[in-house]
């Protein structure tokens, strides 16, 4: 497939501001049973900001969706199919969950007791999210790269990675006494993301064809050699379904993004992690964040480029 850059944008900042809301519950609910001591609380703004930081990212990749569209002005026709559609679901989801990620953060702000309740609800709806995201993709049986369980895994545990990520920079500015135990959980959970997402590219590369020449041209012959696709001229099909890029240059992709978004990360969450200063855990944290998503960009282009669409069987060959 051709990667549209504004899907990457869309999936990566939502899926961050998802995994980040998830972390300011976990921390919520944490200090409310008494895992985290009322001594080393966070104060409220850590999770104002939070939130508004949720916001920030999600309203960011809502905006990069747009980018995707031939007719922006029609988008709300998007949420028609919702039925049946799991791009309409989406559609419905991310607003929703940007709505409980900004009341959860006007909670915190005027001191409501309700904030863990509506933490509750913003996190839901952003297990909504993950899920209607990651079927789009999932659910088309005819791209065996993506019909797999492994696409939601990595969907939920790449978003939880990076906004873990971000909750611990911000704990490092506002709650130094959580930037261990969250350092820990972000890196657990990049570990985690990298089992799931190296699992689906060792079964991605066992994965052969169903499709051939013969059934892609409906010609029966047992010995058949395609010269020419036809035209010569571009067409919607060559833009669409093909990205263009080498094998040697996808390569080179991967492994950027197995270090960008994994491995890296880990050595800068650590290190922010354990020095004793808080300026300079900070700033490795934030370091931590920037990589990986950088890496993230990476890892989905690679994820939307890595699925051979059966069209390409003809529309591939060169006249």
């Amino acid at each position: 497939m051709n990667p549209a850059f504004s899907v990457v944008f869309l999936t990566t900042l939502s899926g961050a501001g998802q995994g980040l809301l998830i972390a300011l519950f976990g921390v919520e609910l944490s200090t409310r049973l008494g895992i985290i001591a009322a001594s080393s609380a966070p104060p409220p703004m850590f999770f104002v900001l939070g939130a508004a930081l949720v916001v920030v990212l999600g309203g960011l990749g809502l905006l990069a969706s747009f980018f995707h569209l031939g007719h922006p002005e029609r988008a709300w026709r998007a949420v028609a199919m919702w039925r049946t559609s799991w791009l309409s679901r989406e559609c419905l989801a991310l607003p929703v969950f940007l709505a409980g990620a900004f009341a959860y953060g006007i909670a915190h702000w005027l001191g409501s007791p309700w904030s863990l309740a509506i933490g509750a609800l913003g996190v839901l709806a952003s297990a909504v999210l993950f899920v209607c995201t990651s079927m789009i993709y999932a659910c088309l049986r005819f791209l065996q790269e993506w019909a797999t369980p492994l696409t939601m895994v990595n969907f939920v545990l790449l978003g939880c990675a990076s906004g873990f990520t971000v909750a611990t920079a911000c704990a490092a500015w506002f709650a130094p006494s959580l930037v261990a135990g969250l350092a820990v959980c972000a890196g657990a959970l990049t570990l985690a993301g990298c089992a799931s997402r190296v699992a689906s590219l060792m079964r991605n590369a066992r994965l052969r064809p169903k499709s051939t020449v013969q059934s892609a041209t409906g010609i029966k012959s047992e010995k058949l050699e395609q010269k020419s696709r036809g035209f010569t001229a571009g067409a919607f099909n060559l833009r669409e379904f093909f990205h263009g890029k080498t094998p040697q240059t996808l390569q080179r992709i991967k492994w950027t993004f197995l270090v960008g978004a994994f491995a890296l990360p880990l050595v800068l969450i650590a290190l922010g992690g354990s020095v004793p200063s808080i300026a300079l855990s900070f700033w490795l944290l934030c370091a931590a964040c920037a990589v990986q998503y950088a890496g993230l960009v990476a890892e989905r282009w690679f994820f939307f480029a890595e699925a051979r669409h059966p069209q390409n069987l003809y529309y591939r060959q060169a006249s």
